[in-house]
């Protein structure tokens, strides 16, 4: 016989509006989402590497220590990603680019930081 789970836990209020799941508290004082996006940072120093582990080959760039919110990563991933004419996601503060894409990224970056 499978093992129940208690999912009863509040999910909406009126008064508060949406509930974390995790912390209970209201979204606006969540605490959970706080310390993701504070996990989320990078150190500053900007890493460019070709990764194939785990991907049958296939080559990513990715682009790691960029010390950026969880909201500006997103855009300048999606702003990389035109740029190169490929795809990619940000998975965890890293931002994963389709191909070998090192040299270009690298340029592109350097000119983003002298703006």
């Amino acid at each position: 016989m499978a093992k129940r789970t208690n999912n009863t836990g509040l999910v909406y209020s009126t008064d508060t509006g949406r509930i974390c799941p995790k912390c209970s508290r209201p979204v606006a004082e969540c605490q959970c989402r706080k310390q993701q996006q504070a996990a989320t940072q990078g150190d500053g120093k900007v890493r460019i590497s070709l990764s194939t582990k785990g991907r049958k080959g296939k080559g990513v760039t990715l682009v790691t220590g960029l010390a950026m919110p969880p909201g500006e990563l997103k855009a300048l991933a999606k702003e990389l990603k035109q740029k190169c004419g490929t795809g990619g996601t940000v998975k965890q503060g890293v931002i994963e680019i389709q191909g070998d894409q090192r040299e270009l990224l690298k340029e592109l970056l350097s000119r983003l930081a002298d703006k």
